[in-house]
């Protein structure tokens, strides 16, 4: 809930710590921000540059995630974040999925899920009892306070290398989650999708340069058979989703025989920071803003 990570949250506008829980919380400046009926607050200074899924996108989401496909991402989340005692942050949370599985296998740890949805952020805020949901949008800039993670989880979501370090402890972990190329492959084929960049591995990696430096990596993959509606589901809750008009990717999947063999294929790579005084130009602490890449 949010009264678990209002300690390590700061005021967008002045950094100071916020108070308060059941309408709004507000800082010691007088900088007062709303709390959604649905429990997350709304903790930006700005208005954010795109409202992120759609309802429609959020259900098919959370319609998807339920039926288990992507159970082994969050398995494997899970079993990659040290033992935690503290802060675990998720930017781009979406229905707070993932997060809530490593606060499962991590019962010491409370929860922080950001996104600029807020028909994600109305799912995430219910998702699990240790979790704390705001509306931030990751160009701006967190509401965290500096090196108040122990954990931070980017799943198929925005990169701020200069504000994930600010907001990591020294000794914290960065765990992301991308598609590889072949993600989904044989419906990118059949119907027509957006394809993963080839070069993703290394936008990635300059994202997160110079602040970060990478540790393990490996690929994860988990062989589907979905029913035609899953199939639409799995389009829709994407980046294509912005791309296809619903009647036509319909159209699309009809022809497919069901079920439709699909292969999941991602890369979870973690990262540890790289010492402030051994960057350019000095410590990365303080800093904001950014041009983080897409998921």
């Amino acid at each position: 809930m949010l009264a678990d990570v209002l300690p390590f949250l700061r005021c967008p506008v002045c950094r100071l710590e916020l108070t308060g829980l059941d309408t709004a919380v507000r800082c010691p400046r007088g900088h007062s921000f709303d709390r959604a009926k649905q429990g997350y607050v709304h903790l930006t200074a700005n208005p954010v540059a795109h409202p992120g899924d759609s309802a429609r996108m959020v259900d098919a989401r959370t319609d998807f995630l339920a039926a288990g496909h992507y159970d082994f991402i969050a398995a494997a989340l899970a079993a990659a974040a040290p033992a935690i005692a503290g802060l675990v942050v998720d930017v781009g949370a979406g229905i707070g999925y993932h997060l809530a599985a490593v606060l499962d296998a991590h019962p010491d740890a409370v929860g922080l899920a950001v996104d600029v949805s807020k028909p994600a952020l109305r799912r995430a805020a219910r998702a699990h009892p240790r979790i704390g949901a705001v509306l931030a949008d990751a160009w701006l800039g967190l509401p965290v306070a500096d090196g108040a993670a122990t954990v931070l989880l980017n799943v198929f979501a925005p990169r701020n290398g200069p504000e994930f370090a600010r907001v990591l402890a020294p000794d914290g972990l960065l765990l992301v989650v991308t598609p590889t190329g072949d993600h989904m492959g044989e419906l990118v084929e059949a119907l027509g999708l957006l394809t993963v960049d080839p070069a993703k591995e290394e936008r990635v990696a300059a994202t997160l340069s110079p602040w970060f430096t990478e540790g393990a990596s490996q690929t994860y993959e988990k062989s589907l058979l979905l029913t035609r509606d899953e199939v639409a589901g799995l389009v829709g809750m994407g980046p294509s989703a912005w791309h296809l008009d619903p009647g036509e990717l319909s159209a699309r999947i009809a022809p497919l025989p069901e079920p439709v063999a699909v292969t999941a294929r991602v890369r979870l790579s973690s990262y540890s920071q790289v010492p402030p005084e051994t960057l350019i130009g000095g410590s990365s602490q303080g800093r904001l803003g950014g041009a983080p890449d897409g998921g």
